[in-house]
């Protein structure tokens, strides 16, 4: 979990667990029912994918577009087109920071992010495994999907090694609660700033910040003590170390980790942000910059390399969904279980542009459309709130949210 110092902490930066349910909630959800949680997880492929090769040339038939025709399960899949963020024109790669959240205008010198959506999910289904959400990118830059209620990033996790080790390795029971012993205390001299605070009459908007990540500090605690006696499950270390392709190894490897949290019930909750690195990258077929072969300005030879390098991501997307269509669960199978929202923030990199954005939806036990045409351009936010309302999220609205469109059936 969570390791910071009290400097690093008054910082507001680092993020904590949303509220989550109390424990009597949690064992009082436990005991009502044995049947299969819903699950979901967020995927962003921030650099997109080629228009003319990801969505299908035939309307409503998978097997017509030349990047999905191979997926195996194409009949757990929806495919959505004319979904789009208002307020993204000038944003450029600054969109990524708003794919989850809906924020307009992230590119503005003012800007301050709102909550994602999966953040506002693990608040609501999070409180019953050890790991109320899980976020995990390429590289360590510091941010990637996930934003806390005060806009600010969570950093995403991105080692695979370390990654396997916090959800599959017993931690040191003493040195565990010795740590937890030390945050104690960072607690209580976070309370006493505030009383302090209080006193010499800081101004309302800082006093309620505080507030709210101290009361996030205490959630989490309670909620690590609940855990600290529970073993964490087992699993076999199958990670790739493929030295020659470490690029898609990693991906790879964290579809894979992904796969492992829900199989075991570690999370119900996961963003992944396949976030583009600088310098060159090498999959079977092709080496060159990620970045810069997406700025192809139609050059057939940078298409063509790009190309192999979103086949080689969307070939990890289908063996991930693959083997969750393969793990039985209850009377359907953990994909059905699991919502997999795979997209982007670009429609089309080359030209830096934020609509007709390519998104799928599967599994969860929906009655899948294959494609789906939106008539006009439509807030994809709509589809947010709609996926709050399927996992039994009361909302009213959701970022630029305009109405629940229903499309989603099941």
């Amino acid at each position: 979990m969570i390791r910071i110092s009290r400097k690093d902490f008054l910082k507001m930066g680092v993020a904590m667990p949303l509220a989550l349910q109390s424990m009597n909630q949690r064992a009082e959800a436990k005991g009502r029912t044995n049947t299969p949680p819903k699950r979901i997880i967020f995927i962003n492929s921030c650099l997109g994918f080629y228009e003319p090769y990801f969505f299908p040339k035939k309307r409503g038939e998978l097997a017509t577009s030349d990047y999905l025709k191979g997926m195996k399960t194409m009949g757990k899949m929806t495919v959505f087109q004319n979904l789009f963020h208002p307020g993204m024109e000038t944003s450029n790669h600054d969109s990524e920071k708003s794919f989850l959240t809906g924020t307009p205008r992230p590119e503005s010198s003012s800007f301050v992010n709102g909550i994602s959506l999966d953040q506002v999910l693990a608040r609501n289904m999070g409180g019953d495994t050890r790991f109320p959400f899980l976020n995990f990118s390429i590289y360590d830059r510091g941010w990637g999907c996930s934003w806390n209620d005060r806009g600010a990033a969570i950093p995403p996790m991105h080692d695979e090694s370390k990654i396997f080790d916090l959800l599959f390795k017993d931690e040191e029971l003493q040195a565990t609660k010795q740590r937890l012993y030390n945050e104690q205390n960072i607690l209580k001299n976070l309370q006493r700033d505030l009383t302090q605070l209080r006193k010499h009459g800081s101004d309302r908007g800082k006093l309620e910040s505080y507030q709210k990540v101290i009361a996030e500090l205490e959630t989490q605690l309670e909620h690590e003590q609940f855990w600290l006696n529970a073993k964490k499950p087992k699993a076999a270390n199958i990670l790739s170390h493929d030295a020659e392709f470490p690029f898609s190894a990693k991906i790879h490897n964290l579809f894979e980790l992904a796969k492992l949290a829900f199989q075991t019930d570690s999370t119900r909750v996961i963003t992944l942000s396949m976030d583009w690195i600088y310098g060159a990258i090498k999959v079977p077929g092709a080496i060159g910059g990620w970045h810069s072969l997406s700025h192809h300005a139609g050059n057939p030879d940078k298409i063509s390399r790009l190309s192999l390098i979103e086949i080689d991501t969307l070939k990890h997307f289908n063996r991930f969904l693959s083997e969750m269509d393969q793990i039985k669960e209850g009377k359907g199978t953990l994909l059905d279980h699991t919502t997999v929202v795979m997209g982007s923030n670009f429609g089309d990199s080359s030209n830096h542009t934020c609509n007709n954005l390519p998104m799928i939806v599967a599994g969860g036990g929906y009655r899948h459309q294959a494609h789906v045409v939106l008539e006009k351009a439509t807030p994809l936010c709509n589809l947010y709130l709609e996926l709050l309302h399927k996992h039994n999220v009361n909302a009213g609205s959701f970022g630029s949210s305009v109405e629940d469109m229903g499309l989603l059936n099941g």
